[in-house]
């Protein structure tokens, strides 16, 4: 069972989407081993894409911008996420150095899953990082991990959505808008209130709450104060912005089980010279780009020196459920 990590009362009124990732974060630096802290939160209408995407590629911040919506970069990897007051988000933080990654993301999902049979929904959780109810889904998620054996899982739950905004927000869905479009995202996604007419956001977190938590933390005024400090990291222009697209070579598909990957290569007299990763993947790593460009740099961009620089290595433990030659082939198409 976890503890629920609470906000003293006189911090309580909802905040903007990095102040609960700063949460999270001290609350990772606190965590003692074998303990699981859990809380959950609400924002006003916000995008938050992974810190592997291309802004550019994955928001529409002139409709942002008009409509009011605010936009930020996580520190986790997977892919972009529309999110208002009939959305609950979740944080999940835990300290086990016995664990891997993909063991404590897939304990939190199946808990997850498990809290919504108890409602009597046909809820299960998916090889990569979403809870479904039936085959469409209601929750995805996202995680990274610290150093220490501290792994930080984050994700939402749709009570409800505003479809419209989700479509016209979210750059890669505005080639669905054709009413054909709409439908086909509709047939991916389900809410709890499909499924429960009566499910209020506040009824899902007293439950969610009752179930998977047995105690409490209440956090103090000096506490939040560290996490406004923190905050301020998530706000810098250049982090929001983060990485363009450049590189003499691009790479870009979609692996399954794996999500998009898009791989922007230097290449100097047919050799690879440094790498940088982007796209809606799952790191299994602090630094994925980094890790790759150390053990291809120098290698002829063809399947057989890829294959040669990946000799003893595996690609899966920088991104999840990548195998060596999915990426190869990636690379080389």
């Amino acid at each position: 069972m976890m503890k629920y990590l609470s906000l003293p009362d006189a911090a309580r009124e909802v905040r903007i989407l990095p102040f609960y990732l700063s949460m999270e974060e001290y609350a990772a630096r606190r965590v003692r081993m074998g303990e699981d802290i859990f809380f959950m939160w609400q924002v006003a209408p916000t995008v938050i894409f992974g810190r592997n995407q291309v802004i550019d590629d994955e928001v529409d911040v002139a409709y942002c911008r008009e409509h009011g919506i605010e936009f930020y970069r996580r520190r986790s990897g997977g892919g972009c996420v529309y999110a208002d007051m009939d959305n609950v988000m979740m944080s999940y933080i835990t300290r086990d150095e016995g664990a891997d990654v993909p063991t404590t993301f897939a304990r939190y999902t199946g808990a997850v899953a498990e809290m919504l049979r108890g409602l009597g929904l046909d809820a299960s959780d998916n090889s990569r990082n979403d809870v479904l109810i039936g085959d469409r889904k209601v929750s995805g998620n996202s995680f990274y991990h610290l150093s220490g054996g501290v792994s930080i899982v984050h994700g939402t739950m749709l009570i409800d959505t505003d479809m419209e905004h989700m479509l016209h927000a979210l750059t890669p869905s505005r080639e669905k808008l054709s009413g054909k479009g709409v439908q086909s995202v509709r047939s991916r996604i389900t809410t709890l209130r499909e499924h429960l007419p009566e499910m209020t956001a506040e009824a899902f977190m007293r439950y969610a709450r009752e179930t998977l938590c047995d105690g409490e933390v209440v956090l103090t005024e000096d506490d939040v104060k560290e996490i406004e400090v923190l905050t301020q990291r998530y706000l810098e222009p250049s982090f929001i912005a983060g990485r363009k697209h450049h590189s003499t070579v691009q790479r870009r598909g979609r692996v399954e089980g794996v999500g998009e990957l898009v791989a922007d290569i230097d290449v100097r007299q047919g050799r690879v010279a440094d790498v940088t990763l982007g796209g809606d993947y799952l790191d299994m790593s602090e630094d994925a780009s980094a890790v790759v460009t150390e053990w291809l740099r120098g290698a002829e961009l063809t399947s057989e020196g890829l294959r040669t620089a990946l000799a003893g290595k595996d690609v899966g433990t920088v991104i999840m459920n990548l195998k060596n030659e999915q990426f190869i082939n990636l690379l080389t198409n």
